[in-house]
């Protein structure tokens, strides 16, 4: 098997997540409540750049190059089939979530506490199936710059979930806090607490 083929692969992967993204974009509920430019600010840099390492970081010189994992069919293909579900779950997730869907940290009219689905176990799995994907991206590129992309994915997504769960304790109150005592944040709870 040629060793970019994964790659490409994976590279198609994301192009067809994002058409189906954006198109999805247009059927969310109008905002109520939005976050501030400088909060937005705080961790779209932060994603910006973890884009930019994994997708056009070629550029870069030196130890960003390095190999981690021997390339090999299997791993190849392991990296593949581990991006794929990573799409698979975002694309659940934002189904179940439906209009309740924003690409910002915001509070939406009429907004619902979803907890079915995937939100039955994370409560942030949009985030989990991009960590996923991009860990599938990482293992198909195999250059040490993928895995500092994987770094900076899950800081920007840590610091914009924690925004995000401001949002929703300051609506939903006791309510969210129990589902917050129930759930993990990006990875399911080991041990599910009852409430």
């Amino acid at each position: 098997m040629d060793s970019l083929a994964p790659l490409t692969i994976c590279g198609y992967l994301w192009i067809a997540w994002y058409v189906v993204w954006i198109a999805w974009a247009f059927q969310s509920k109008k905002t109520r409540q939005r976050e501030s430019i400088s909060s937005r600010l705080s961790y779209t840099f932060i994603l910006g750049v973890a884009v930019w390492l994994l997708f056009f970081g070629q550029r870069l010189g030196g130890w960003w190059h390095r190999h981690i994992f021997p390339a090999t069919a299997a791993t190849g293909w392991a990296a593949v089939a581990i991006a794929a579900l990573g799409f698979a779950l975002t694309l659940w997730a934002r189904f179940i979530l439906g209009s309740n869907w924003s690409g910002n940290v915001t509070i939406k009219v009429g907004h619902e506490l979803i907890r079915t689905g995937p939100y039955r176990f994370v409560r942030h799995p949009i985030y989990t199936g991009i960590i996923v994907a991009a860990a599938g991206t990482t293992l198909a590129l195999d250059q040490t710059r993928g895995f500092v992309a994987l770094v900076l994915l899950w800081l920007g997504l840590t610091v914009k979930r924690l925004k995000e769960e401001q949002f929703m304790r300051q609506t939903f109150g006791v309510q969210y806090l129990d589902y917050s005592r129930t759930t993990g944040a990006i990875f399911p709870a080991l041990l599910r607490r009852n409430s």
